[in-house]
């Protein structure tokens, strides 16, 4: 017969659960913001290549032929306007603008989210350590972002592993979201220097390394991110 502090218990795992898939629906978003960062950066770099593209080199004397052979006051114009269109250099200069304050919108989101992982993360600890060892302990859970993956599959394991027979899910996930947490976090951050060291005079180089950084996502083991996910029901 089912006792009254089972009951309790039983109903503490379902919110634990329930946090977890709150927890799951926030990374969702997360996902969803970077990949619209990513475009964001994208139309950054662009706007920022028109804006820095050097003028036609005069020296050529192929270029030279060209311009003597269609001597208009269309091209003379062109070229004495730096070789820029006036519409494409407005055009370019309201996307540069447009597309730096879509990062820093993008930046608060992306925050508030983070955020709403770390009530929901602290919650089910708390739960957790209220249980009075009826779950796993789950004290010493570090949430720096430093961990490296095989620090991060090493704890899973280990935690896994030592989980209590009745109720060894709970104990797992709750790892799981720790983990994702850290390395979401990490993400974050990244993107956040990345945002803040936006500027006109920056190398293309440099922001080319940037866009391809955010797209990797370095920080994300997506193992861990798609087995959490397979405990969604």
């Amino acid at each position: 017969m089912e006792t009254r502090e089972d009951k309790s218990l039983s109903k503490l795992e379902e919110e634990i659960f329930q946090n977890f898939r709150d927890f799951m629906t926030g990374i969702a978003k997360i996902d969803e913001l970077g990949i619209a960062g990513s475009k964001l950066l994208s139309g950054f770099q662009q706007a920022l290549e028109f804006i820095g593209r050097p003028p036609i080199d005069m020296n050529s004397k192929l270029v030279e032929k060209i311009i003597v052979a269609n001597e208009t006051k269309r091209v003379k114009a062109y070229i004495n306007s730096g070789c820029r269109k006036l519409n494409n250099s407005i055009q370019s200069l309201t996307n540069f603008h447009s597309c730096t304050r879509g990062l820093c919108n993008h930046i608060r989101k992306a925050k508030e989210i983070l955020d709403e992982l770390e009530g929901l993360l602290g919650d089910v600890t708390s739960a957790i350590q209220t249980t009075d060892g009826k779950l796993l302990a789950f004290s010493g859970l570090d949430f720096d972002v430093g961990l490296n993956e095989q620090a991060t599959y090493n704890d899973l394991e280990e935690k896994d592993a030592l989980s209590d027979s009745q109720s060894p899910d709970i104990t797992h996930l709750a790892m799981v979201m720790a983990f994702i947490y850290s390395m979401v976090k990490q993400d974050y951050l990244m993107q956040e220097k990345i945002v803040s060291a936006l500027d006109l005079r920056m190398s293309l180089e440099e922001l080319e390394s940037y866009c391809q950084m955010w797209s990797l996502r370095p920080f994300i083991n997506d193992e861990i991110v798609h087995g959490a996910w397979e405990h969604i029901h």
